[in-house]
């Protein structure tokens, strides 16, 4: 059965490089041309060629695979998928945005849930970078599906030799993994660029896991989740790396530096929404709680650092 990527940014762009065919819908008319041209995406994947069995369009209506990878960034989702209900809505769709939607307070699979009732829904996610999927480097990412024949069917069909997919059913725990850990990952970005040292960094990492799980599980989530791929796994890779556009945001925010607005960093809003929720739920995040602040300016870094050392002393 064929497959269709929604959403021609580095991720989108990646995965269809490594299904090799597909059809990949872009929403500017213009940079679908270009692609289809020149079969490279050369503002968000430079240097990769799209394989020949990749058809990229920016008519919505030639998309007629009834598995669609979304693509999309996360607080884009609800708008996109009500504009285009009579067009998706009984297909299966694959959340690939890791996130909470700033004003429902759920993750991608819920949105889709939520606003499409009638589509088939999984997600994918874990620790992956788009240019090393692209290129062909070995990945492995969580396939979270409650219907285990719709996850078994899409574990087959979107596996590839380089593209490892472990099947998961707990979809809150993998949501919450794949969103929380970019907010750690910003925060572990503002340790280094303030240049606190990677004890510092290791500490918050840890520290920042604690907080992840806290809220998860209080959401119902499987501690064996977070501790996997979408969850620890994703963590050590955005933490501990500038290839992750939450943990360079960070960087910047830590070294007092402008970041460029136009890269999406999926963490900035879903810090701001995660805090949200803990408050409403009386769940202690002061991780998160401080980054969320940074970002809106309510607090210095020098102000987030006293009141994270400051806090009473306590056991692990």
């Amino acid at each position: 059965m064929s497959v269709a990527i929604l959403g021609a940014g580095a991720f989108g762009t990646a995965l269809a490089c490594a299904l090799g065919e597909a059809t990949l819908w872009c929403r500017d008319a213009d940079a679908a041309q270009a692609m289809a041209r020149t079969r490279e995406n050369a503002s968000r994947l430079p240097g990769v060629t799209l394989p020949e069995g990749v058809r990229v369009t920016a008519a919505l209506e030639e998309v007629t695979a009834e598995t669609i990878l979304l693509a999309i960034p996360m607080q884009a989702t609800r708008g996109f998928l009500a504009a285009h209900a009579d067009q998706l809505g009984t297909r299966c769709l694959v959340a690939c945005s890791k996130g909470i939607d700033l004003e429902a307070l759920i993750g991608p699979v819920g949105v889709i849930a939520a606003t499409l009732p009638q589509a088939r829904t999984a997600l994918l996610t874990g620790p992956s970078f788009a240019d090393d999927i692209a290129r062909g480097l070995p990945t492995a990412l969580t396939l979270a599906c409650a219907d285990p024949t719709l996850g078994a069917e899409l574990q087959e069909r979107l596996a590839t030799p380089n593209l490892r997919l472990y099947r998961n059913a707990d979809v809150i725990g993998a949501e919450l993994g794949g969103a929380l850990k970019n907010v750690i990952a910003i925060a572990a970005g503002i340790v280094i660029g303030a240049g606190l040292g990677e004890s510092a960094r290791a500490a918050l990492m840890a520290r920042g896991y604690a907080e992840m799980q806290r809220l998860a599980l209080s959401l119902g989530a499987e501690a064996e989740t977070l501790a996997g791929l979408s969850g620890l796994g994703d963590l050590i890779l955005t933490c501990g790396s500038e290839k992750s556009r939450n943990f360079r945001y960070g960087l910047a925010l830590g070294r007092g530096e402008a970041f460029d607005t136009a890269t999406t960093v999926e963490g900035a809003a879903t810090a701001r929404a995660v805090a949200r929720l803990a408050r409403e739920r009386g769940i202690d995040m002061p991780v998160t709680r401080m980054v969320a602040a940074l970002i809106e300016g309510y607090l210095t870094l020098a102000e987030a650092r006293d009141a994270l050392l400051a806090r009473p002393l306590t056991e692990e």
